[in-house]
């Protein structure tokens, strides 16, 4: 049962300016399931959690039940007779993934899940010698990444509190400024063996400069790798042009494939090949050709698959290939135009409400150092609590981090600026104004 109506909003902005936005820029939100509203006057919720856990496409189900009854019909033939063939099926997610994270075929596969895929390549990459040790990560780094990047050391005989080096926004500053992290390789770079930072960061939405930091980091002799969750599919991607040594992803946020969907991996070109470079191997890690002569030692190609281990799992492929799908038809430089629109719309809302209340907004104001994301922090309360009501209250769905942050993401592929609207009226209704 749906929560009473809540008090009249104290927003200034009109509903129907949303409405009239909507109208000229309806995005593909028609191509998506989108959870009805538990609360609040509006059938549908307004989903702004997308950086958490994407909306599923509608093609996905009929999708998915046509792999399976590929199963039902075929049995073990279907590897080699199905309409989308198991034995190749990880092949056909290739060419559009790396066309969405800007690289070449050969440097990109989906495999695994992401902390999964940065300990492969960790296992590569990650060549601590001498004075070279320590890993750069950013202080609010996700906390997987954390553990993972400690717990390399540790494998490597290190002190994870010394060799792991977590850089920190300023005094009285909530994200990172460039020239800290460049600067902080220039000056210590001969010790440093890895770089690993998220390229949008999950809680304040800031969005790295990729390629200044990937240079400042090869150019002191180290290691520059990337987690992208919060960036494939999010913000426009040109990895092998940026020359970034490795890169994971997961594809269950902004690529909209499902929870725990598999997730990518790359790795650039100049790698590929190299024979002193260090893997875990299994049978996907030889070269397909020769695969079923079941020999004992591995063939690595020359490319990305060399990293594979295991015989991919179908079914959790089959929304990942319908996702790309989705992307390659839309554009990521057409996402992105919108998404800069939306978001933009949603921080001029933000404006209004925080202006008189204890919240203020983490992420850049500058477009360009941001993605579809904006964290709000809250001065009293639970970023918990606030969420309930936001859901329960308002229909509004949104992610929270506590203690005290509350993340917004006008996801465009299915967002509105009418759900941008609807956030800004449902904060302003349910957080008190500060007396003045």
């Amino acid at each position: 049962m749906n929560a009473p109506h809540p008090a009249p909003p104290r927003l200034t902005a009109p509903e129907d300016e949303a409405r009239r936005l909507d109208a000229a820029d309806p995005g593909h939100r028609h191509l998506f399931h989108v959870p009805p509203a538990d609360g609040g006057r509006y059938p549908e919720a307004a989903y702004l959690a997308g950086n958490s856990l994407g909306l599923q496409p509608l093609a996905t189900r009929d999708e998915l039940l046509a792999d399976l009854d590929a199963w039902g019909r075929l049995g073990v033939e279907g590897h080699l007779e199905a309409r989308r063939p198991w034995l190749p099926y990880h092949e056909l997610l290739t060419e559009p993934a790396a066309r969405l994270v800007g690289a070449l075929p050969a440097e990109t596969v989906v495999m695994n899940s992401l902390t999964v895929n940065l300990h492969l390549l960790m296992v590569s990459f990650y060549r601590p010698a001498g004075r070279r040790t320590r890993i750069v990560i950013e202080d609010s780094a996700f906390p997987s990444d954390s553990y993972a990047v400690r717990s390399q050391a540790r494998f490597h005989g290190l002190d994870p509190d010394e060799t792991v080096v977590r850089l920190r926004p300023r005094p009285g500053e909530d994200t990172l400024r460039t020239e800290d992290v460049t600067g902080y390789l220039a000056a210590e770079g001969d010790r440093v063996a890895l770089v690993l930072l998220g390229g949008v960061n999950y809680l304040t939405g800031e969005l790295l400069d990729v390629p200044a930091i990937t240079a400042a980091g090869r150019a002191v002799g180290a290691i520059v790798g990337w987690d992208l969750a919060h960036a494939a599919g999010n913000v426009p991607l040109r990895l092998h042009d940026w020359d970034v040594d490795f890169a994971a992803w997961c594809s269950y946020k902004y690529l909209n494939s499902g929870p725990g969907a598999l997730a990518g991996a790359f790795v650039h070109e100049r790698h590929l090949g190299d024979p002193t470079l260090q893997r875990f191997e299994g049978w996907w890690s030889t070269e397909a050709a020769t695969r079923f002569e079941m020999t004992p030692v591995s063939r690595p190609p020359a490319t990305v698959e060399a990293w594979q281990i295991s015989n991919p799992p179908i079914f959790s492929m089959g929304p990942v290939r319908t996702s790309l799908e989705l992307f390659d038809t839309v554009g990521m430089t057409a996402l992105r135009e919108r998404s800069l629109r939306l978001t933009g719309y949603l921080e001029r809302l933000l404006d209004e409400v925080t202006a008189g209340r204890p919240l203020t907004v983490l992420t850049p104001r500058d477009p360009a150092r941001r993605g579809c994301q904006l964290s709000v922090r809250i001065g009293a309360g639970s970023a918990a609590e606030l969420a309930k009501r936001l859901r329960h209250e308002h229909g509004v769905i949104a992610d929270a981090r506590e203690p005290d942050v509350v993340r917004f993401a006008p996801v465009p592929l299915y967002s509105t600026f009418h759900d941008c609207w609807r956030v800004a009226e449902a904060l302003a209704a349910t957080v008190a104004e500060v007396a003045r």
